[in-house]
Formats: C-alpha cells, sequence, structure tokens
C-alpha cells in the first residue's frame, strides 16, 4: 500500500503515468507465445496452442456444405423498433405472409397497422395515451403507429458439432479489463488436449502486450479493430469466439460501478455480427445484458491517473472480494496469477472512459443468429442473473447456464464445471429436420366400416 503511494506521488509530481507496460522489440514467437503488430508499434502477445496441421484432410471426412441437411436452422425474424423505445421481436415462421413482409402495396415497407396487432397479441402495449375504452367488432383495436424502424432477418445456417482435431475450427478466447490471458489457463490446457486449435490474445496494455501512452488507443472501436485483425489472422472456416465479463459502464446503482467490467463479450458479439459466417458458435461467462456501452461519468477511474495508482491496492482487494465467491489463499493466488489489475493506471482510466459504442444495443444483439452459450456464476456482484437472462431471451438461439459455486472469475474458480459446460455446447448441433413419412397405403374399400 505505502509503495503505491508513493508512486502515485512521483506520478504526479513527474507527470507520466508508473509502472506503464513497454513496447515490445520482438515480434518473434518464442514457447507457444506470437507476437503479432495489428499495427505500426502496436503489438500483442498471442497464445496460439493446438495439433500440428496435416498436410491432407483425410479423405473420410464429410463435405459440410454437401450431403446431409441435417443440423439446419432456418431464422426469419422480424424486429420493430418504435418511436417510444420499445422493442418488438417476433421469430416468424418458415412462410410468413407475404403482406406482413412486403406491406399490402407490395412496396417493401412494413404496414402502419403492424404495431397494434402484435401488440394486442402481446398483451402489453407501452404507448400512452391509446387506451382500453374503446371496444366494437374489430376486437378493441387501438389506433396504428407506424414502427421507427423494421429489420428482416431471412438466413439458413448450418450448426454443427466442433468435434476436437477437426482442421477447421479455432477457438478464440477473449480476456477483459485488468486481466490478461492467463485467467484462461485451465480452459487453454483442457482443449489444446482434446485436440483443438486454440488463440488466446493479451488486449493492448495488458499482459505482455504493448500499451500505446494514448488515451484514443484504448477506446471500444481501437480495441475492436485490434480482436479483427487478430481473427481474420487465424480465423478458418468454424470459429468459436469465447468472452468474459460485461463491457458497460453505465454504473448501475446495482453493480460495483467503481471496478472495471471488460468490454470483450461485446468483442465476440461485434465479431459474429461482422462475420456471421465465419462466427460457428459464441460462449459469453458473466456476460450481462445487450446494453449499449456508455462511459460513466460518476466513476472512480474518472480519477487523475495518479491517484488511481494510489487507490490500485485498494482497488485489486475491492476486486478480489467481488470477484471470487470466497476469497481465500487459493483465490489471492489464481488473482496473482491471472494478472488481474496488473496494469498500468494510464491503460485502466483510458479504458474505462473509452467503452462507447451505441450501436451494441438491444436491436445490434437480436440480429445474431449464431448460437450463443450463456454461462453465469450465481455469486457474480458485477452482473446480475437477470442481465443474463434478459440476453437470453434477445438472442435468437441462446442457452443460459447456471453455475451455484461460482462468481464473477467462475473460469478460475470452477475450471471443471467451466470446462465441461463450454465442451458440450461445442459437441452440440440440432437435432437433424424430421423427414416426410411415405404416405399410407390406400384402404381398400371392403375393409372400411
Amino acid at each position: 500500500m505505502l509503495t503505491g503511494v508513493t508512486d502515485g506521488i512521483f506520478c504526479c509530481l513527474l507527470g507520466a503515468p508508473p509502472n506503464a507496460v513497454g513496447p515490445l522489440e520482438s515480434v518473434e514467437s518464442s514457447d507457444g507465445y506470437t507476437f503479432v503488430e495489428v499495427k505500426p508499434g502496436r503489438v500483442l502477445r498471442v497464445k496460439h496452442a493446438g495439433p500440428a496441421p496435416a498436410p491432407t484432410p483425410p479423405p473420410s471426412l464429410p463435405d459440410t456444405a454437401q450431403g446431409d441437411r441435417s443440423g439446419l436452422v432456418h431464422c426469419q425474424r422480424r424486429i420493430t423498433v418504435y418511436r417510444n423505445g420499445r422493442l418488438l421481436v417476433e421469430n416468424l415462421g418458415r412462410s410468413p405472409r407475404a403482406d406482413l413482409l412486403h406491406g399490402q402495396n407490395g412496396s417493401g415497407e412494413p404496414p402502419a397497422s403492424l404495431e397494434v396487432e402484435l401488440a394486442d397479441a402481446a398483451g402489453n402495449d407501452g404507448h400512452s395515451g391509446t387506451g382500453n375504452s374503446g371496444s366494437g367488432s374489430a376486437g378493441r383495436r387501438r389506433r396504428a403507429r407506424r414502427p421507427k424502424r423494421t429489420i428482416h432477418i431471412d438466413c439458413e445456417k448450418r450448426i454443427t458439432s466442433c468435434k476436437g482435431a477437426q482442421a477447421d475450427v479455432v477457438l478464440f478466447f477473449i480476456h477483459g479489463v485488468g486481466g490478461s490471458l492467463a485467467i484462461w489457463k485451465e480452459q487453454l490446457d483442457f482443449f489444446v488436449r482434446l485436440g483443438y486449435e486454440v488463440v488466446a490474445p493479451d488486449l493492448a496494455g495488458h499482459g505482455a502486450s504493448s500499451a500505446p501512452q494514448v488515451a484514443a488507443a484504448y477506446t471500444f472501436y481501437a480495441l475492436a479493430e485490434d480482436m479483427r485483425a487478430i481473427f481474420k489472422r487465424y480465423a478458418k472456416k468454424r470459429n468459436v469466439l469465447i468472452g468474459h465479463s460485461y463491457g458497460c459502464g453505465d454504473g448501475g446503482s446495482e453493480r460495483l460501478s467503481n471496478l472495471p467490467k471488460g468490454t470483450h463479450v461485446s468483442f465476440c458479439t461485434f465479431l459474429a455480427h461482422e462475420y456471421p459466417d465465419l462466427v460457428h458458435k459464441v460462449i459469453m461467462i458473466n456476460g450481462g445484458g445487450p446494453t449499449a456501452l456508455e462511459p460513466s461519468f460518476c466513476s472512480i477511474f474518472n480519477m487523475p491517473t495518479c491517484v488511481l495508482h494510489c487507490l490500485s491496492p485498494c482497488l485489486a482487494w475491492s476486486f478480489l472480494k467481488a470477484g471470487f465467491a470466497r476469497q481465500g489463499a487459493k483465490e489471492k493466488q489464481l488473482l496473482k496469477e491471472g494478472n488481474a489489475f496488473n496494469v498500468s493506471s494510464f491503460v485502466l482510466r483510458a479504458m474505462m472512459s473509452g467503452q462507447y459504442w451505441p450501436e451494441g444495443d438491444e436491436v445490434y444483439h437480436a440480429e445474431l443468429t449464431v448460437p450463443v452459450l450463456l454461462v453465469h456464476g450465481m455469486h457474480d456482484k458485477f452482473v446480475p442473473v437477470e442481465e443474463d437472462q434478459r440476453m437470453a431471451e434477445i438472442l435468437l438461439l441462446a442457452f443460459l447456464k447456471l453455475i451455484d459455486e461460482g462468481s464473477h472469475m467462475v473460469m478460475l474458480e470452477c475450471p471443471e464445471t467451466v470446462n465441461t459446460l463450454l465442451h458440450e455446447f461445442l459437441l452440440w448441433e440440432p437435432e437433424p429436420s424430421p423427414k416426410a413419412l411415405p404416405a399410407p397405403p390406400p384402404v381398400p374399400p371392403e375393409e372400411k366400416k
């Protein structure tokens, strides 16, 4: 504690952030780590491991593009946004009515009365001033209001099992604010042993990655471009994105808004939205609700960098109390090995103030068609379970799994349980569509009674 205060005083006097992670001098690979230069002078450390690539694929591997049509998911969805902020998500049937999709006059615009029918069907209308006093033969229909925006999704995705040692499967593990790729150690070792290829980067300013001394280098968009570069470098035919924590700085009263919450789950949704044909599945651990990122103006991270550095021991202690269900010697060692809060105060402040991503709202998440596994530790004091439940409602194909004995750092607390859930999800694929049964033979007239 005394050392942190002393360093903070020198920081204020000298005007330079202490303990800044210096830029790397080499991009050579060593001991399973690769240093990737995503931009000139911007180098990220990446853990890249997996089975040795085969010279040629086995001839017995099935062609997933042809032949068996099992595991196909047909998505037809309509998302309607109204001017009062109300969001309505419809999962349509295989053959929706043409007049609903294209309008009565074939102009391509949705009909103006669409909102009325859906609001009555839901039984809960969020509009004011409409009332329920009017009644008639039409079934008490309220006055129609034209939607602000309507989005139609019509696609067909093939969801298959990601079995180990397949040459076209890559697992991407993305950590969050204050951590490093070390928090995924148990998961990386587990899936490498199963034959998977894994990729886990250190975010800029974290772990062994370089730390530019410019605040603009840590905005959501800058970090997202880093993740895009890593993804494009290692992506193959089927890619699975795995992120942890919740990227939001709105500082709700039910959350510990003075502690950092990562933006990496938003990176997963960002990549899944940008590359729908390459992202096969997504896993979000303690990810929270589908909320757009916006930095909080009433946060401890708005303090000067030197003050934050003085408070860093207190922040680390607070994270230990809030991030783990238990605070014993094991948890302290896990926190130390995971490099939590082992970043400069400048980087921490810049990342928390740069979490601005207005596009990542409920509509953005509702447009995703990729299967998503949501894992939530019930003792999590950062993210209420209600937020993960809301995420499960918004997403098209989502599965929510709760871990009773886990908290925010559940991948460190319960590695066996988390590894099992992740592996089961990788092996999951939808049931094959039932084939049409042949028509029964006609019954002879004499047997009819």
